[in-house]
């Protein structure tokens, strides 16, 4: 997400307007370039307008700047407190790494939170990548990471940029013992000191595995219980023994696979997905984001379930973009809805669109395709070597079926995630009227002020109900994320 910078805000002037202000001293080589006032059109009886800066403007500016820095006298270091560590060289490097996001509040630092980023800086801490001085805060040494995953999202390759101590010959493997078996450095990489492993990269691939029994046709009895029964008092029901091997059992037929393939390559090209991600700060200004592709796999049978993997590659994503994109094609499959749909809710008008659940998503990589490209077109001595996980794809792969693969298939058939999911989408079926085989979106799924306020109102009466019946409360949290409101937690 981009990130915003105010603007300082002019004071308000206190007491005699009349007076004239005190001069201050500020001399005119450090000033920064200003626009400059040209008189009016109207004979100069009117405002003055003002010339915007050209480039010419802001280059002579950081021409005078330099000139000054080279004028002034070098700032003496200053000495380093007794006892402290001799100063080691830093060089800028790309991490290669991967890790199973289970158990983990997402990629990026949180406080008081079990993250990714935590783990891995700590361990280069204690492994002598990363100083004392520079333990306190990651922006002393650079940090930057190439994507964002949130809770309980995998990566089988990750980038992350900054500055590190590289003189030992083994100090992958020393941070690699210090890192929980679930996060893996796979190597690193010499880049120029520009180098930001965030604005630099091109595009990312995520991968989704999903079973296919989400496919199967809607539940009639899940149906009849939405339209008999009062929203407090509806819970998704607990999946019988019988129903469990309903669902491994199930394969999907060629007819399904064709649609599922059709639907995500709707995806494809440029398009408004503001539908596709959180309601809060999304405008048609920010909302356009372009999917190179997105593609689904041959079934395969894990433990005698069927699974697909849908691979999808794009520049950038918005928060739960692939998670609401996955959602919307299963709702659709197993309700019989066009795929003219899909192009309906690109841009306005705004619905609620479904989140599958956070447990198939892993960054199968981040790619550098242009950098690599400038540094292929450059002499052989370029201080950079190309950003790819190639050399490391035999460990990558092992570290991903034991880790992730493995992982993501024990949770669903001890824990029935997905169809404790799309059976909530049914069991509460009011934000998605507009899945119906017409493809046509009825008022009552648009998003409004009120509509929202009716949808935060249902979910505190039926969160009371459950407090009431002694639940924990976690089951109408998952009703609320099964519903895709925007108004849940976001991670």
């Amino acid at each position: 997400m981009p990130d915003t910078q105010e603007n300082p805000s002019t004071e308000p002037v206190v007491g005699n307007t009349n007076a004239t202000p005190e001069p201050t001293a500020t001399p005119a080589a450090a000033a920064a370039p200003v626009a400059t006032p040209v008189a009016a059109s109207d004979g100069g009886q009117g405002k003055r307008k003002v010339r915007a800066q050209t480039t010419k403007d802001r280059r002579e500016y950081a021409k005078r700047k330099r000139l000054e820095r080279q004028q002034e006298e070098p700032r003496e270091r200053q000495p380093r407190p007794e006892g402290s560590e001799p100063r080691k060289p830093k060089r800028k490097v790309a991490l290669l790494m991967g890790f199973c996001g289970t158990g983990f509040q997402g990629m990026q630092v949180n406080p008081n939170a079990r993250t990714i980023e935590g783990e891995l800086f700590k361990a280069m801490i204690a492994a002598g990548a990363v100083s004392e001085d520079n333990a306190d805060d990651q922006s002393k040494v650079q940090f930057q990471r190439a994507a964002r995953t949130d809770k309980g999202v995998h990566a089988a390759g990750q980038v992350v940029s900054l500055k590190m101590i590289i003189e030992d010959p083994d100090i992958v493997k020393k941070i690699n013992e210090q890192l929980p078996e679930q996060i893996r450095l796979w190597g690193y990489v010499r880049v120029v000191k520009s180098f930001n492993s965030k604005t630099l990269c091109d595009s990312r691939i995520y991968e989704y595995l999903l079973p296919t029994h989400v496919l199967m046709p809607s539940s009639e009895t899940n149906a009849e219980i939405a339209r008999t029964v009062e929203f407090s008092q509806r819970s998704v029901p607990e999946i019988t023994p019988e129903q469990i091997e309903e669902r491994r059992a199930y394969r999907a037929s060629e007819e399904q696979l064709q649609f599922v393939r059709d639907a995500l390559a709707k995806y494809c090209g440029t398009h408004d997905f503001r539908n596709f991600t959180v309601t809060r700060g999304c405008t048609e200004s920010n909302s356009k984001r372009y999917i190179h592709s997105f593609t689904a796999s041959d079934p395969m049978v894990i433990r005698g379930a069927e699974w697909i993997s849908l691979k999808v590659k794009g520049q950038s994503f918005m928060l739960h973009q692939i998670r609401k994109m996955v959602g919307l094609v299963v709702l659709m499959a197993r309700a019989g809805a066009p795929l003219k749909l899909i192009d309906a809710l690109f841009g306005s008008p705004r619905v609620n669109v479904p989140k599958a659940p956070g447990l198939g998503l892993l960054l199968e990589q981040p790619v550098f395709e242009s950098f690599n490209r400038r540094l292929k077109n450059q002499r052989k001595d370029a201080s950079s070597d190309p950003v790819t996980f190639e050399p490391y794809m035999e460990q990558i792969n092992e570290f991903k079926q034991k880790f992730i693969y493995d992982a993501i298939v024990d949770t669903e058939m001890s824990d029935n995630v997905f169809d404790a999911w799309v059976q909530g989408t049914e069991i509460f079926p009011e934000p998605f009227t507009y899945v119906n085989k017409e493809g046509v979106i009825p008022e009552d799924a648009l998003i409004t002020p009120e509509s929202e306020r009716k949808w935060q109102q249902k979910m505190l009466e039926l969160r009371e109900v459950e407090q009431k019946l002694g639940k924990s409360g976690n089951q109408s949290d998952d009703d609320a994320e099964a519903a895709g409101s925007d108004n849940d937690k976001d991670n």
